[in-house]
């Protein structure tokens, strides 16, 4: 079991380097530099998201005649860089550094004049790792929408529609903090589809949708009755016209199409791989049986290595301690003991190196998974209900620990299987 441990660590690797956000942007901008300013003009870069550090790094050395930088990302992740200012969020539940982060944004934002340049580097986690509260709003309401959101199942192009609603900066809302400077955006995709509108909730183009449709979603989904008075009171008032936010030139520069290909190049050597899904989503319990069932059809000629690529959801329903890739590897370790034979291991992970509220990047499964957690003492099937993954695969040394990669393209997964 050790080797196909080690090929699917290579795996998951292959995809985390692969979306390196300082080589994508020292890519990005020696294939298109960027323009010469009008005499006066200043550059200033913002960098907002898990990936923020390493990008304001490339940016320094490759815009070498930038005045200000602002770098907002999550507290794992901190470092001091010379030349910039660094302020750390909560992530995924927003707080006051969050709000303080947000503040300073739009603080940096207002400063810019009609001969400026913002330069925006955006990766995932910036939706609550910087945070505005619309006029009429506190953190709190905007921090419990956010609890209500985690734990609502919903897809996450419909937690950052409601989320561009109550917010001052997402949905093209740091676009009008800037005008009349030009903004330009580099943007580094943890969003499944790539719609730029979601990563990071948007800051820099235009809403995903209406407070109508807000409302509509919360009250579809259930959450509507628990959300405060304040969110409900402003979601059901009439919307005047949207005004539309100042254009901006917007550049993604990674994904996790991208890192999937990087995976299935690295397995070609030995492996027989097969891209079965970019697009993972939905709840977990639905995706262990999609992945159960494609490694029971998988070609039974030689050892096949099965890539998935996407950001599953979790319907929380105990108190336990879990992410969506742990819960997902440990309701595969379930089915697999049930319905697999022979050698195999399935791995799925978060390329930010972090799931959920833990230290773990994601879990790993194998043939011996299940019984392990027995062996230890623990009821696997509770755990499993109680939404503790986490416990259950600590139990059988089955957490992926990576430590933060400061990178984000959601999720990757693989799924090794020899003949047996």
């Amino acid at each position: 079991m050790t080797g196909l441990l080690t090929t699917a660590k290579a795996l998951f690797q292959a995809a985390v380097d692969r979306a390196d956000p300082a080589k994508a942007l020292r890519a990005q901008l020696a294939s298109s530099p960027l323009s010469p300013l009008p005499g006066g003009g200043r550059n200033v870069l913002l960098a907002v998201g898990k990936a923020a550090i390493p990008m304001m790094r490339e940016a320094l050395v490759l815009v070498p005649d930038t005045e200000q930088a602002l770098v907002i990302t999550n507290p794992e992740n901190y470092t001091e860089i010379l030349g910039a200012t660094v302020l750390c969020g909560a992530h995924p539940v927003p707080d006051e550094t969050s709000a303080a982060a947000g503040r300073a944004a739009i603080e940096l934002a207002r400063s810019l004049g009609p001969d400026d340049r913002l330069i925006a580097l955006i990766s995932g986690g910036g939706s609550a790792l910087m945070v505005a509260p619309i006029p009429g709003l506190t953190l709190a309401d905007k921090a419990a929408v956010n609890k209500l959101l985690l734990a609502s199942g919903l897809e996450i192009n419909e937690m950052n529609l409601i989320r561009q609603q109550l917010s001052d900066t997402k949905g093209g809302g740091l676009l009008r903090h800037a005008a009349p400077a030009r903004v330009q955006a580099f943007i580094l995709s943890d969003v499944i589809g790539d719609d730029l509108r979601a990563i990071a909730s948007g800051p820099t183009v235009a809403p995903i949708g209406t407070r109508a449709e807000a409302r509509e979603i919360m009250q579809r989904s259930g959450i509507w009755d628990s959300a405060p008075e304040a969110v409900k009171s402003h979601l059901s008032t009439n919307e005047e016209a949207q005004e539309t936010p100042p254009p901006a030139t917007n550049t993604l520069i990674g994904s996790n199409r991208h890192s999937l290909k990087a995976m299935m190049a690295a397995a070609a050597e030995d492996w027989s791989p097969k891209l079965i899904s970019h697009r993972l989503t939905g709840d977990v319990a639905d995706a262990a049986e999609a992945i159960v069932s494609a490694a029971e059809n998988a070609p039974k000629g030689g050892p096949v290595a099965l890539i998935f690529g996407g950001e599953t959801t979790v319907q929380l329903r105990g108190s336990g301690l879990g992410g969506r890739n742990q819960e997902l590897a440990l309701r595969v370790a379930k089915l697999g003991a049930e319905r697999l034979s022979g050698d195999w291991l399935f791995l799925s992970g978060g390329t930010d190196g972090r799931d959920g509220p833990t230290d773990a990047a994601g879990g790993i499964a194998t043939p011996a998974t299940w019984d392990a957690i027995k062996a230890a003492g623990l009821d696997p099937d509770a755990l499993l209900a109680n939404n503790d993954s986490y416990a259950a695969l600590k139990a059988a040394g089955a957490l992926l620990m990576t430590g933060g990669t400061g990178t984000n393209v959601a999720d990757v997964q693989v799924f090794l299987r020899r003949p047996g």
